[in-house]
């Protein structure tokens, strides 16, 4: 049974995480664009002190993520 959270516990959710978006959430449109693909920064921030200079991270899954590409 799917339980609903109250406003307040939202708010604390976004304050915590932040916004979160899923594919079904932005639609992307193709254009033109004077951004040149060398300008873009495609870097992830793991943690406060930790980045790491690929757009992608591993699910967190022993069947998928496995010791050798763990951090």
């Amino acid at each position: 049974m799917a339980t609903r959270k109250s406003s307040a516990q939202k708010s604390q959710d976004a304050r915590l995480f932040g916004l979160g978006l899923t594919f079904d959430d932005v639609l992307l449109m193709p254009a033109f664009s004077q951004v040149l693909p060398r300008d873009v920064d495609t870097s992830t921030k793991l943690t406060r002190q930790l980045t790491i200079n690929i757009p992608m991270l591993s699910a967190a899954m022993d069947t998928v993520t496995e010791a050798n590409l763990a951090i």
